[in-house]
C-alpha cells in the first residue's frame, strides 16, 4: 500500500474519532461531551470518581420516576458499510468472527458494564435487547465502522481493554432506543403536575366559583341557568347533547339568543352564523379563550369519570368566565375548593335539598304482572331490555325503551310517548341513560339488576355492584318535580336485591378526591418530535408512562385511543389528523362502525373528499326499516356512522363537505329508527320465533344475575321452554289457544302444595272437579 494512501485512510479514521469527541484526545472522546465514553475510561483505569459523577447525574435525570421500559420498542437500523468500506480491515486485518462472539459474551456478563448501562436508562430488559441488536449488527454487517473495527482488532490482539466497547454499545443503543438520549425532555413535556398553568388567559381574570350542590330533582341546575340567562354573554358545558339541546331551547325560547355546539352540530341563531352571546355545547367542545360573563359546568362529579374526567378539569380551570356556576353532588365541594386554592380563587356553596321525596319500598316486584302505570325497569344490558319489553308486550301492556345507543331523536320520542298522558304506553324499560339529560314522568323505579359492567382504572372490564352514586342518580328520576307523580318509589324486581339496595342507598357518597388529565396534541407532537419513529399508540403509551401528576390528578384511560391509533397505524397521515381521527367518539364494539372508521380514514389519506355519494355507497343508502333486532343494531350503527362524518366535518371541513346532505339522511334514518323502536316486540320476535310468546309467570334473569337468582330462574327457564313448545302446538294447529290456557291451568295447580289447592278449590267451583281427579291419579 502506497505512503499516500495510507495517510489518507489514517486521516479518514482521525477524522471519524474526531467527530465522536470534538474536544477530547487520544483514543477516548472526552467525558464532558459523552458521559457513555467517560464512564468507560473510568471503569478501565479504576477511577471511582468519575463514576460516581456520572452515577449522580443520571439519578437527578430519573428522579421523576423510573419508565415503563417495556413500551419502549426497538428501532430496526439500516446500516451503509460503503461509508468506510474496508478501511478497518486495509489499517489492521480481517477479525475473526468466533474470536469476536467470544469477546462480546464476555462484554455482556460483566457486572461493572451492566451497572453503567442502568445509569444511562438501560435496564436488564432493555440491556438485553441491545446487546442483541449489538452483537448482531458486529457478527453479521461485512464491513464495521473503521474506528470501531480498529478498537475490536486491538482487544483481539490483546492491545485494549473488553471495556473499551461500551461506547460503541451505548452508541448502538441509543439508536436503537432514541428516548435514552432525550429522556429528561420527554419527561418536561409529560410533567403534568401543574395543569392550572396550561390556560394563562383564565389566570389573568379574578374568577368567582359558585357551587350548586345537591341530589337529583332539587332543583340545583335550574339556579345556575337562571343566572346564565339573566347575563350578558354565557356558556353551558353538558354532559350530553340532549342537555345541551335542552338549554339551547330554554334559553332561546326565554328570549336570550343561545347557539348549540356540539362535536357533531353547529347551530346558529345569527342568519348570517355570527356567534351569540350565549351557546350551550357537550363540555368537550367549550373554549377555554372565549370570554364569557357566566360558565356553568354541569355535572362537576364526572371530572373523576376515568375516560371523560379531563374535559371537566380542562372546563373548570380553563375557562375565561367571570362566574363559574358548578353543578353536581355534595360528594366534590372539598375536591373542587382544594383544586381552586391552585387557582387562587374562592368556592361559594349554594346547598339545596330535593323538592320531591322518594322512598325505598319494602317489598319487590317479582312479577311483570305486579307492575303499574308509571313505572320504570332499569337494566344494565340491552339484551335484558329485548327480553323484558318482549314480555310486558305479551301481557297486553305497551311500553317505551330507551337504552345509551339510540339516537338522540329516537330517545326523545320515545320520552314524550311515555310522558304523554294520552298515550297507551305506561311502562318504561331503560338502561342507565336515563340518569342525565332527560326528563321523565316515573312513579317507581324498579332496577332489575344491581350489576353492571365496568372498566377498571387498568382499562379491565368487570362486573360490579353499583355505587352509591349511580344508584341515588337513577333512583333520583321517581318523583320528578316537574311530573304528575310529587313522589316517588323505589325497588327491585328481586327480592333478594332490595336488602342490598337499601344498604347501597343508606352510603354516603364517596368524595371526589382526584381528576381527569389527557395528554394534548400539542404534547404529543412534541413527544414525536424526539421520537420520529414511534407510532401514536407508543408515543402515547411512553408518554403516560413517564407522566408526572400529584395527588389531586390522574391520566385518563387512553385505550380507546390507542385501539384507534393502532387501527389506522399502516395508513400515511400527519401525525396531527392521525391524533384527530384518534379522539373521534366512536363505539369500538360495533365492528360495522369501525371499518367505516377506516374507510374514512384510507379516503381522507389519499387527498379525496368524502362525498355524499361516497358515505351513500359506504352505508348502502337507502335504508329499509328493521325487520329484526338484528336490522334495528344495523341501523344504529349506521346512525354513529354519520355521526362520525358530522363529527370529523367540522374538523377537515374540505375533506368532509357534504353535512348538510348527510344530515338529512341521518334524519331520515332516525324515523326508521323510531318506527322499529316502536315495534321492538316485533322484531324480537321476528329475532326469535320460537319463544316469541313467554310465560306470564317467567321474567328473564339479568345479564349479570347472582347465583341464588340463577337457582331461582331454574324453573322459570322451565316454564319457557313449556312455552316455546306450546306455541309451536298452538302455530301446528295440533293444540287450541283454549286447551293451551287449560293445560296452563292444570300444570299451575300441579305444582301447588295441598293446602293451597284446598283454598283454591272453592275458588273454582267446577275446577274442583278435575282437582280431585288429580288428586285421585296423584294417590295411586
Amino acid at each position: 500500500m502506497s505512503l499516500n494512501r495510507s495517510i489518507y485512510l489514517f486521516s479518514r479514521v482521525q477524522h471519524r474519532l474526531s467527530s465522536l469527541a470534538p474536544r477530547g484526545t487520544g483514543a477516548l472522546p472526552d467525558s464532558r461531551v459523552c458521559p457513555a465514553f467517560g464512564a468507560a475510561a473510568a471503569l478501565k483505569h479504576g477511577s471511582h470518581s468519575s463514576t460516581s459523577s456520572c452515577r449522580h447525574v443520571s439519578s437527578n435525570s430519573s428522579s421523576p420516576g423510573t419508565p415503563d421500559t417495556s413500551l419502549f420498542v426497538p428501532l430496526t437500523l439500516k446500516f451503509d458499510g460503503s461509508v468506510d468500506g474496508s478501511v478497518g480491515v486495509e489499517l489492521t486485518q480481517t477479525l475473526d468472527k468466533n474470536e469476536l462472539l467470544k469477546l462480546l459474551n464476555r462484554f455482556y456478563k460483566r457486572k461493572e458494564i451492566q451497572k453503567l448501562a442502568a445509569d444511562q436508562g438501560l435496564d436488564a430488559r432493555l440491556f438485553h435487547q441491545a446487546f442483541i441488536s449489538f452483537r448482531k449488527y458486529v457478527l453479521e454487517l461485512t464491513s464495521l465502522s473503521a474506528d470501531l473495527h480498529i478498537i475490536l482488532n486491538d482487544i483481539c490482539c490483546g492491545a485494549g481493554h473488553i471495556d473499551d466497547i461500551y461506547p460503541y454499545f451505548m452508541r448502538h443503543a441509543k439508536q436503537i432506543f432514541p428516548m435514552l438520549d432525550c429522556m429528561d425532555d420527554l419527561r418536561k413535556i409529560s410533567d403534568l403536575r401543574v395543569p392550572a398553568n396550561w390556560y394563562p388567559e383564565a389566570r389573568a381574570i379574578q374568577r368567582k366559583v359558585i357551587f350548586h350542590a345537591g341530589p337529583t330533582n332539587s332543583g340545583k341546575t335550574y339556579h345556575a341557568i337562571q343566572r346564565y340567562l339573566a347575563a350578558k354573554s354565557g356558556v353551558y358545558c353538558g354532559p350530553l347533547k340532549l342537555l345541551a339541546h335542552e338549554i339551547f331551547e330554554k334559553s332561546n325560547t326565554a328570549g336570550v339568543p343561545c347557539d348549540l355546539v356540539t362535536g357533531e352540530e353547529r347551530m346558529f341563531m345569527d342568519l348570517e352564523g355570527r356567534a351569540s352571546g350565549h351557546v350551550a355545547c357537550t363540555i368537550e367542545m367549550c373554549s377555554v379563550t372565549t370570554p364569557y360573563e357566566v360558565a356553568v359546568i354541569d355535572e362537576i362529579q364526572m371530572i373523576r369519570d376515568s375516560s371523560r374526567g379531563w374535559a371537566w378539569t380542562r372546563a373548570l380551570l380553563g375557562l375565561c368566565a367571570e362566574e363559574i356556576h358548578v353543578c353536581g353532588e355534595p360528594a366534590a365541594i372539598n375536591f373542587v375548593r382544594e383544586l381552586m386554592y391552585t387557582t387562587g380563587e374562592e368556592v361559594e356553596v349554594h346547598t339545596y335539598q330535593r323538592l320531591t321525596p322518594f322512598s325505598v319500598l319494602d317489598s319487590a316486584v317479582e312479577s311483570l304482572d305486579n307492575l303499574r302505570p308509571g313505572d320504570c325497569i332499569v337494566c344494565f344490558s340491552k339484551n335484558d331490555i329485548y327480553s323484558i319489553s318482549r314480555q310486558i308486550e305479551a301481557r297486553g301492556l305497551e311500553c317505551a325503551v330507551i337504552y345509551g345507543s339510540l339516537p338522540p331523536g329516537t330517545k326523545l320520542s320515545q320520552a314524550k310517548k311515555f310522558n304523554d298522558p294520552d298515550d297507551p304506553c305506561k311502562i318504561l324499560v331503560a338502561t342507565d341513560a336515563i340518569g342525565m339529560g332527560l326528563n321523565l314522568s316515573i312513579k317507581r323505579i324498579i332496577f332489575n339488576s344491581l350489576v353492571k359492567p365496568n372498566v377498571n382504572e387498568k382499562g379491565e372490564k368487570q362486573m360490579d355492584t353499583i355505587s352509591t352514586s349511580q344508584a341515588l342518580q337513577i333512583a333520583g328520576r321517581a318523583g320528578r318535580f316537574s311530573s304528575k307523580f310529587k313522589e316517588g318509589e323505589v325497588t327491585t324486581m328481586y327480592r333478594d336485591d332490595l336488602p342490598v339496595l337499601k344498604e347501597i342507598l343508606s352510603h354516603t357518597v364517596e368524595p371526589i378526591e382526584t381528576a381527569g388529565l389527557h395528554p394534548t396534541a400539542e404534547q404529543i407532537e412534541m413527544f414525536a418530535y424526539h421520537l420520529p419513529d414511534a407510532t401514536l399508540s407508543n408515543l402515547i403509551d411512553i408518554f403516560v408512562s413517564l407522566s408526572q401528576v400529584d395527588g389531586m390528578y390522574f391520566v385518563c384511560n387512553v385505550d380507546d385511543f390507542k385501539f384507534l391509533a393502532d387501527m389506522i397505524q399502516h395508513i400515511p397521515l400527519n401525525l396531527r389528523s392521525r391524533y384527530v381521527f384518534c379522539t373521534a367518539p366512536i363505539n369500538k364494539k360495533q365492528p360495522f362502525v369501525c371499518t367505516s372508521f377506516l374507510k374514512f380514514a384510507r379516503q381522507f389519506s389519499r387527498d379525496e373528499p368524502l362525498t355524499f355519494n361516497w358515505v351513500c355507497r359506504l352505508v348502502s343508502w337507502p335504508l329499509t326499516p328493521p325487520k329484526n333486532i338484528k336490522d334495528l343494531v344495523h341501523l344504529e350503527a349506521v346512525h354513529d356512522v354519520l355521526d362520525l362524518y358530522l363529527w370529523l366535518s367540522f374538523r377537515f371541513m374540505d375533506m368532509f363537505p357534504d353535512t348538510t346532505l348527510v344530515r338529512e339522511i341521518q334524519q331520515e334514518l332516525d324515523d326508521i329508527i323510531q318506527d322499529g323502536v316502536r315495534n321492538i316486540t316485533r322484531l324480537i320476535r321476528a329475532a326469535d320465533p320460537l319463544q316469541a310468546q313467554s310465560s306470564k309467570s317467567s321474567i328473564a334473569p339479568p345479564s349479570g344475575s347472582t347465583s341464588s337468582r340463577g337457582q331461582r330462574s331454574g324453573g322459570d327457564a322451565r316454564k319457557v321452554m313449556d312455552s316455546s313448545l306450546s306455541s309451536r302446538l298452538v302455530r301446528d294447529g295440533l293444540l287450541t289457544p283454549d286447551l293451551l290456557r287449560q293445560l296452563q291451568r292444570e300444570w299451575s295447580k300441579q305444582s301447588q302444595t295441598p293446602e293451597e289447592e284446598v283454598t283454591d278449590q272453592g275458588k273454582l267451583g267446577t275446577g274442583s272437579l278435575n282437582n280431585n281427579k288429580g288428586k285421585k291419579k296423584k294417590k295411586k
